[in-house]
């Protein structure tokens, strides 16, 4: 075989081994860890709109036990399923947080073994397999009508070096990995329901009363030891009996005022049926039962000798110039174990106070002014209308406005009073200080002439 020969054969076995090499060797395949890369975590779920429920499940360490907050859309309104279906303004919230999961993408694949759960916080809150309290994660659903779920998801911890990301897990599934969350969630209670709980204005109270007294419990005798009446005439406070010396300290009232206008409740509790019916309604007696009686007197509200509800450390009345009369009852320290705080989403253990509110309303400042002597202006046009039928007309237009002030004033006292009646409210410590005032701490001493 000629040297060209040998070479051209050469150069082909080696071409045809290389080509054999090619087609033989093992491909490289794309790995399971990137195959879902990128991709968002609910694509179906596009419209914030569209939740009408949020759960939200957290681990508390101390208890060690699931804390479950819920607000959900049912029957026509919001509530707050997990404290005791308060009503909720959930809407726009609600709408923000389910925002903040729509577009959650898989960004980086951190592992699918169930044994790296716990070190990624990822455990499901609600795993009641699961050993151990540790690596227990926030689960946050969102639901649409009929209970349809939008999104699932289990945020757990930061995702070190990667600002803004967090270990996520959706439930039942076992892929954990590390996307960019920013969700807007907020399990306390106050965040979820109207901020304005008495529906007041500072500018709109004329007279405060402060009513300083101690109740036996046992007998229901009544020791009132103090009563102050503040007035505003225009824009200054009164005070009646004012001590020599002394002079009503306008700062110190008119804090007040303002604490009352911006009342927050910190929690709340519910009345026994029976005892809301009974106090919610207009006029009538309150009819309650021995189990009303024992509801009442454990958060510290009695009946005094002569029917009067009153409580174990007074209360302060505020006085608006349609004439609806808020009643503020303050009861006993509010007290809970470390769940029942953790469930309430605020701290029970400090010196929180139960409150009652009432509100009435007080026809007796606006006196019912003269009623036609006659009626012959009725059905009459006013082109033929004598000078005495025109005087009864005027007449009846002035009793007509009074009549729709009092009927206002009633019906807002009764929405008010439908409103508190369900609910032992729970105020914090720092509310309580600035509402339950002595005499002494709103005067100040008269500057003395120079």
């Amino acid at each position: 075989m000629g040297e060209m020969r040998k070479t051209a054969f050469m150069v082909g076995a080696a071409l045809l081994l290389a080509a054999l090499a090619l087609v033989t060797a093992p491909r490289q395949k794309m790995p399971d860890a990137f195959f879902d890369q990128g991709e968002t975590f609910f694509p179906d779920f596009t419209d914030p709109n569209t939740a009408a429920t949020l759960e939200v499940v957290s681990w508390d360490e101390n208890s060690g036990g699931a804390v479950p907050f819920k607000v959900t859309f049912q029957g026509g309104r919001w509530t707050i399923p997990s404290h005791y279906d308060y009503p909720a303004d959930g809407k726009d919230r609600l709408a923000r947080t389910a925002a903040s999961l729509i577009g959650i993408t898989k960004d980086d694949f951190r592992t699918d073994n169930a044994a790296d759960y716990e070190a990624c916080g990822v455990v499901d809150p609600l795993d009641a397999g699961h050993v151990g309290a540790g690596g227990r994660g926030t689960r946050i659903t969102i639901k649409g009508e009929n209970g349809v779920v939008l999104a699932d998801l289990i945020l757990g911890k930061a995702f070190e070096g990667r600002e803004g990301f967090r270990l996520v897990r959706v439930p039942d599934e076992k892929r954990v990995y590390g996307s960019r969350v920013s969700v807007d969630v907020s399990t306390t209670f106050k965040d979820w329901i109207e901020s304005d709980l008495m529906f007041i204005d500072k500018d709109e109270i004329d007279r405060l009363v402060l009513k300083d007294y101690s109740i036996d419990e046992s007998t229901g005798r009544l020791d009132m030891r103090d009563e102050v009446t503040l007035s505003r005439e225009e824009d200054e406070w009164k005070m009646a009996k004012v001590p020599a010396g002394k002079e009503a300290d306008s700062y110190k009232i008119n804090t007040l005022v303002r604490t009352i206008d911006e009342l927050a409740i910190e929690d709340v509790r519910p009345k026994p049926e029976g005892l809301t019916a009974s106090l919610s309604r207009a006029s009538g007696g309150v009819s309650i039962t021995q189990s009303d009686m024992i509801s009442l007197q454990e958060h510290g509200f009695y009946f005094a000798r002569d029917g009067r509800l009153v409580s174990n450390e007074g209360e302060v009345l505020a006085r608006t110039a349609d004439g609806v009369l808020y009643t503020l009852r303050f009861g006993e320290v509010a007290v809970g174990t470390a769940v029942a705080a953790a469930q309430a989403g605020t701290q029970l253990a400090g010196e929180n106070r139960y409150l009652m509110i009432s509100a009435s309303f007080d026809p007796s400042l606006f006196p019912e002014p003269a009623r036609p002597s006659s009626r012959s202006f009725e059905n009459k046009a006013d082109s033929v209308l004598t000078l005495e039928e025109r005087r009864q007309k005027d007449i009846q237009a002035e009793h007509d406005r009074w009549q729709a002030r009092i009927d206002a004033g009633q019906s807002r006292a009764d929405e008010l009073n439908d409103r508190f009646a369900k609910w032992y409210y729970v105020i914090s410590g720092a509310s309580f200080d600035a509402l339950h005032l002595k005499r002494s701490d709103l005067l100040r001493d008269k500057p003395k002439q120079s």
